[in-house]
């Protein structure tokens, strides 16, 4: 397994970028390759994302840790992925998001087609820096 994290600094107060995060509807605005995103029953949430030229639905079962503000998940079925997102105040108006990616580089290639190695690495750093950068103007601005 490879593990990737990243953080980002947002302008919002800690509870705006939570709420944010688990309004599974708009994650299209700010993942990239999700084409639609829903929350259902029993603490999951359904992702249409296409990757690589391929389209497919993932299955990810979330959970909380509301007192640290984790948000854990982990996919069901392939591909096999975990991660989270732990929010930490900077001050009253200022939060750090960070984002943990645990992921099989052999397991990403098949589902999601793409480079191989250390190119497939960079290309999935790059993604998650990406949709952090997007999740930023999207809970500062709206966007």
């Amino acid at each position: 397994m490879s593990t990737l994290e990243e953080h980002v600094d947002v302008g919002v107060p800690l509870d705006k970028a939570w709420d944010s995060l688990h309004r599974t509807e708009n994650y299209p605005r700010f993942l990239e390759g999700v084409r639609d995103a829903r929350t259902e029953a029993g603490g999951r949430a359904r992702l249409d994302v296409e990757a690589g030229g391929r389209a497919r639905e993932v299955e990810a079962e979330v959970s909380d840790r509301v007192r640290e503000r984790v948000m854990k998940w982990q996919t069901r079925g392939a591909p096999d992925l975990a991660g989270s997102f732990s929010l930490q105040p900077i001050d009253q108006n200022h939060t750090r998001v960070q984002a943990r990616l645990e992921y099989d580089p052999g397991t990403v290639r098949e589902a999601f087609g793409g480079p191989r190695g250390f190119a497939q690495a960079n290309a999935i750093e790059r993604l998650v820096r990406s949709d952090l950068e997007h999740f930023k103007e999207y809970v500062e601005h709206g966007r």
